[in-house]
C-alpha cells in the first residue's frame, strides 16, 4: 500500500456526498422494492408514522415497514460492515487485495451457519445462524493465527497463506456438510450466495449493532494504521505496537464478518471495491477512507439489491427473476476492480 497522506481539505465534503448518495438509494430501495412502486413522498411519510402495533398485510405500511425496510437495512449494514473491514485489512496487511474474507473467516462461519440450519438450531429466534456463524468465523481465526505465528509475531505473508489453507479446508468440510445432511439444500444454497431477503428484525439489529461497535474500535486505530503504511518499523518508531494493532485489527473484522456472513452468507467483491473507490474519491489517510468504505459499501450494497430485485427480471422479462445479491456484486465487482487496478495512481 502507498503511505497515508493527509487530504482533508475536501474530505469532510466528500463524505457528506457519498452520505446522501447513501441516503437517496435506500429511500429509492424502499420505494422500487421487487413489485410495487411506491413513490419516494410516501416512502418518507410511511416511516415518519413509525411501526403500527397492527400491521394489516398488503397496505403500504406494512409493505415498507415490515417487508422493505428490514431488507434496506441489513444491505447498508452488510455493505457498511464489508467495506470498513476490508479497507481495514488493506491497511494492516499493506495488500491492495486484501478482502474481509483474505483469512478464511467465510468458510469457517458458512460451515457454522450451514450446520445451524440444518439442525434447526435457533429457528423460532433467528439467531442460530448468526451466533453459530460467530464462533465458525472466530475457530477459523483461531487456526489461521496458529499456522501464522512465528516466532511470536505474526508475519502478513504467512496469514494470509494460513487463510487461503484453512479456508479451503473449511470449504471442503462445508462440502461433506451438505452432502451428508442428505437434505434439500437449495435454502442453504441461496444464503451461501448472500442473501438479504426476509433477514428478521433480531437479525438486522445484530448486524447493525455489530458495525456500531466495529466502527469504534477500527476508526481508533485509524491514525495507527497511517503509520504503519510507512511500513512497521516507521510505526514501531512512532510508537505503535504492532502486534497489538494486529490482534485489534483482525479481531475486530474477523467478528464482523463472522456475524454478517451468519445472517446473510458470502457477498463477493464488495470488501475488497469499496476500498479503492474510497481511496480514489478522500484520499488514502485512515482516518476519512475508513469512514469512506463504510459509506461506499453500504451505496454498494443498495444498488446491487435494487439490480437484483428488479434489474435482472425486467432485461430478461421474467417477473419473479431475483437471483441472491452476492451474485450480482460479484457479477459487476469483478470488472470494475480490474479497472480499478489498471487504472490506479
Amino acid at each position: 500500500m502507498n503511505p497515508a497522506v493527509p487530504r482533508s481539505n475536501n474530505s469532510a465534503a466528500t463524505l457528506l456526498v457519498i452520505a446522501v448518495l447513501l441516503l437517496v438509494a435506500f429511500l429509492c430501495h424502499l420505494g422500487i422494492g421487487s413489485s410495487a412502486w411506491i413513490s419516494p413522498i410516501t416512502v418518507a411519510r410511511e416511516l415518519f408514522r413509525g411501526p403500527a402495533e397492527v400491521e394489516t398485510p398488503g397496505n403500504v405500511h406494512f409493505i415498507v415497514w415490515s417487508l422493505r425496510l428490514p431488507r434496506g437495512l441489513t444491505c447498508v449494514f452488510v455493505g457498511g460492515t464489508l467495506g470498513l473491514v476490508g479497507s481495514a485489512f488493506q491497511a494492516q496487511l499493506r495488500n491492495p487485495l486484501s478482502d474481509p474474507y483474505v483469512i478464511g473467516v467465510p468458510s469457517g462461519a458458512a460451515v457454522g451457519g450451514a450446520l445451524a440450519l440444518l439442525m434447526g438450531w435457533g429457528a423460532e429466534t433467528g439467531f442460530g445462524k448468526p451466533i453459530c456463524g460467530f464462533i465458525g468465523g472466530m475457530i477459523a481465526l483461531l487456526m489461521v493465527l496458529s499456522l501464522a505465528r512465528r516466532k511470536g509475531a505474526i508475519a502478513k505473508e504467512s496469514l494470509i497463506l494460513s487463510g487461503v489453507v484453512v479456508g479451503s479446508f473449511l470449504s471442503s468440510v462445508l462440502m461433506m456438510v451438505l452432502l451428508a445432511a442428505g437434505q434439500d439444500t437449495n435454502q442453504i444454497l441461496r444464503w451461501l450466495l448472500g442473501d438479504v431477503q426476509n433477514v428478521p428484525w433480531p437479525n438486522v439489529w445484530l448486524v447493525g449493532i455489530s458495525l456500531a461497535l466495529g466502527s469504534l474500535v477500527m476508526f481508533t486505530q485509524a491514525r495507527r494504521l497511517n503509520a504503519l503504511a510507512f511500513g512497521e518499523a516507521t510505526a514501531r518508531h512512532l510508537g505503535v505496537d504492532v502486534n497489538r494493532l494486529v490482534a485489534i485489527v483482525l479481531g475486530t473484522g474477523t467478528a464482523m464478518t463472522a456475524v454478517t456472513v451468519g445472517v446473510v452468507g458470502v457477498i463477493g467483491f464488495l470488501g475488497l471495491v469499496s476500498p479503492h473507490i474510497a481511496r480514489r474519491v478522500v484520499g488514502v489517510d485512515w482516518r476519512w477512507s475508513l469512514p469512506g468504505s463504510m459509506l461506499v459499501g453500504g451505496l454498494l450494497l443498495i444498488c446491487a439489491d435494487i439490480i437484483s430485485q428488479r434489474g435482472l427480471s425486467t432485461l430478461f422479462h421474467q417477473p419473479g427473476l431475483e437471483p441472491p445479491v452476492g451474485i450480482v456484486t460479484a457479477f459487476v465487482g469483478a470488472p470494475v476492480l480490474l479497472y480499478l487496478l489498471k487504472h490506479k495512481g
